[in-house]
């Protein structure tokens, strides 16, 4: 009855900012504080006769309100709780914006940030300084940003993310370097002018080069796409070199198998350069560099000769223990007539790709038809599952090398549903709310983000990583409008969305699953409406929440206790991905989960999780054939730990100090090599810890696939091909 008895009311924050008024705020309020439906019946009554004239209410004359209020009803002690609220959340905020205090709170180890990234070390020291610089921009930033925006962002109800480096900084997120444009027309770095390579192997180090740069002057991944196109050019180099030499020396019969043979030994020497120089590297931001590199679409011998080098180095290993690289993340490119099916031309390197996954999990597999139907057109992720959607320039060419990521704000889902509790309209209203925030959040990270300047970051504006190249007077804007660049609106924990309406088994129940896909599909929306009122692009993202499923069920914890199948498994589920305590095989699972990014085409990865396959890779080649006409972006999950004590292969023990050796207890990470996937990158937990969430979360992962499944969809895989 009293549900829309202050629709008429506007409240004026103390920030100056308006909003409708929430009577949920104010239900969750007294139900925190112990309060009878009849006394809050009460309290609802005698506001109403006090605003029933009246349009507008200042924030503050409601908190005077609720004070007189628990006076006048002897709720003295409640009065006292609600008061110690009001003032916990006052210092909270002036706590996290206060720049000695944030960096105190990190020298003194008390900061969960030094576990939030997996791919940085806090012990070394020019991590220590970035976290000790990232502990002062992120109070600096809470300042910067709007008030709402902040304030959602400390209670939990959104993520502003990277904090750290944005807005203190204008800096970009993360992008697809147009390495293609740097290699032809050269670049510089610092004092360097860098000409055009003349060889594979000046290529590959050139690409490292531009690598560590980029990744120092933004903050998110990077990812190079064709990479087995691009670096062809600079092969053929070595191979007319080759042949010049052959010319001389060599009879007229054999001039070409000792050219190729000359230039195959190259490509590889170069790829495997490649492979440790990235994983050598060290960014400004203290951590190996986020680098993505894709491949497969290639037909040429040297093109397919770079595609099987970069899988044959990534089996092989890294030094004398051949321990799992974790980065460049490999993507391989499945398509149809060129690699799928035994009769392709190119089938031999997806034989190859499927043996590298079976033993060092990636390559992940771009289904490139599937792919083109979700984001417009192919592409790699810029990253680890950030995707572009298509677009042309104003002379009507595709262009996605050189395009960017200008920052991502997610949404705590989950929060919305417990606030709700069970009552689906009011879902949807305090949705509109946050989303609202969201919005005012992303507009922000755009408007900070074009105050940068072409000489703040000379590579990506001025040399050509950004496709472009600026001069030091232009505006950065050119690369950002007219929907050139995304801002991306993150999502996470649909499981638990679908948990609170319809229970921990919702999975299915077609009701539920609707559901949870019209969640999305709004988030879609909305995006589609700020970009057109605002000519940038607003896309969605299913977020990877490395960190952040661990940050919001922590909020949230607090904020409702711990509620069964929500909050009190101290995680949140990525996105849109089934339960990771259930056990759907691989067919059930990527059905569920394939309607989600049609919606979320800016970011998105599905995963499954195998036992031991390097006995049975057909069983693997199997799941890929059937997921390429059902989803764009596909992963492997596969036990490929190794204990160097007592030489054991397959999947250590979750533990709560880490992860330990099923057969020695052996834990120590300079004699284990436990390699795990975080979110859309693998890591390595025993070397580099990860925060609490996500270790419980990977601990929680159940198989979807049984030894015998697997056994069963291999022989099944190979009576088919052996029949075709």
């Amino acid at each position: 009855m009293l549900n829309n008895i202050f629709d008429h009311l506007t409240v004026i924050k103390n920030t100056g900012d308006r909003t409708p008024f929430y009577k949920y705020k104010l239900d969750y309020i007294f139900n925190r504080l112990g309060l009878s439906e009849e006394t809050i019946q009460h309290f609802y009554t005698h506001l109403n006769q006090l605003t029933k004239d009246q349009t507008e209410i200042e924030a503050s004359h409601i908190h005077d309100f609720i004070v007189q209020f628990l006076e006048e009803h002897d709720l003295e002690d409640q009065k006292q709780q609600y008061l110690k609220a009001q003032q916990d959340d006052i210092n909270r905020f002036k706590k996290a914006t206060d720049v000695k205090s944030s960096i105190e709170k990190l020298f003194n180890r008390n900061d969960r940030v030094v576990h939030e990234n997996a791919n940085k070390d806090s012990n070394v020291f020019n991590t220590q300084r970035d976290l000790e610089a990232g502990a002062a921009s992120r109070a600096i930033g809470l300042q910067m940003l709007p008030p709402l925006v902040a304030k959602a962002h400390l209670r939990g109800d959104i993520h502003w993310h990277d904090l750290d480096y944005s807005p203190a900084t204008p800096e970009t997120n993360c992008c697809l370097v147009d390495f293609a444009e740097m290699l032809n027309n050269g670049f510089k770095i610092g004092n360097a002018e860098v000409k055009s390579p003349r060889s594979i192997q000046t290529a590959t180090a050139q690409v490292s080069q531009i690598i560590a740069n980029v990744a120092s002057l933004q903050y998110g991944g990077l990812s190079f796409d064709r990479a087995d196109q691009v670096l062809a050019p600079f092969a053929k180099i070595n191979y007319e070199k080759h042949l010049k030499t052959a010319e001389q020396w060599v009879a007229a019969d054999k001039r070409e198998d000792f050219a190729k043979d000359r230039t195959k030994q190259d490509i590889f020497d170069a790829m495997q350069s490649l492979e440790y120089e990235i994983n050598t590297l060290y960014s400004s931001q203290g951590q190996t560099p986020f680098t993505t590199v894709s491949f497969g679409l290639g037909t040429s011998w040297i093109e397919k000769e770079i595609q099987k080098d970069i899988l044959k180095i990534r089996i092989k290993g890294l030094g004398k223990e051949r321990r799992t690289a974790i980065f460049p993340k490999l993507i391989y490119v499945l398509k149809k007539g060129l690699n799928l099916k035994p009769n392709d031309p190119n089938y031999d390197v997806k034989e190859l790709a499927v043996d590298c996954a079976t033993k060092r999990m990636y390559p992940d597999i771009l289904m490139y038809d599937k792919l083109c139907e979700i984001t417009g057109d192919f592409k790699a992720p810029m990253g680890c599952r950030s995707f572009l959607p298509k677009w042309t320039d104003e002379n009507g060419k595709a262009v996605n090398a050189g395009r960017m990521n200008l920052g991502v704000v997610t949404v705590n889902l989950p929060r919305i549903a417990l606030l709700a509790h069970g009552d689906m309209d009011l879902f949807w209203s305090i949705f509109a709310e946050k989303l609202n925030i969201v919005h005012q959040a992303m507009a922000y990270r755009i408007e900070r983000t074009k105050e940068a300047k072409p000489d703040n970051a000379p590579l990506l504006y001025e040399y050509g990583a950004f496709g472009k190249r600026l001069k030091s007077t232009d505006s950065v804007d050119e690369l950002f409008r007219n929907e050139r660049a995304t801002v991306s609106l993150g999502y996470i924990g649909l499981y638990e969305v679908g948990t609170e309406f319809f229970g921990p088994d919702w999975e299915s129940n077609p009701k539920a699953h609707d559901f949870t896909v019209s969640i999305v599909a709004e988030l879609n929306r909305l995006c589609r409406v700020w970009s057109k009122e605002s000519g940038y692009h607003y896309s969605l993202y299913s977020t990877p929440a490395e960190s952040l499923t661990d940050t919001f069920a922590q909020d949230d914890i607090r904020k409702f206790g711990k509620v069964k199948d929500i909050t009190d498994k101290e995680y949140y589920t990525n996105s849109f991905h089934y339960d990771v305590r259930k056990r759907p095989n691989p067919f059930e699972k990527l059905s569920f989960e394939e309607a989600y990014p049609h919606y979320a085409s800016a970011g998105f990865i599905h995963y499954c999780e195998y036992p031991n396959l390097k006995q049975n890779p057909k069983a693997l080649e199997a799941v890929w054939d059937w997921a390429y006409d059902h989803v764009g972006y596909l992963g492997t999950n596969t036990s490929i730990d190794k204990c160097y004590k007592c030489g054991f292969k397959g999947e250590f023990e979750a533990t709560a100090r880490g992860f330990k050796c099923p057969q020695c207890g052996n834990h120590d990470p300079k004699y284990c090599d436990v390699v795990k996937r975080t979110c859309g990158y693998l890591g390595n937990p025993q070397a580099r810890p990860m925060v609490h969430g996500r270790h419980v979360e990977i601990s929680s992962r159940k198989k979807n696939m049984s030894k015998g499944m697997v056994n069963d969809v291999a022989h099944e895989e190979t009576a088919k091909q052996s029949k075709a």
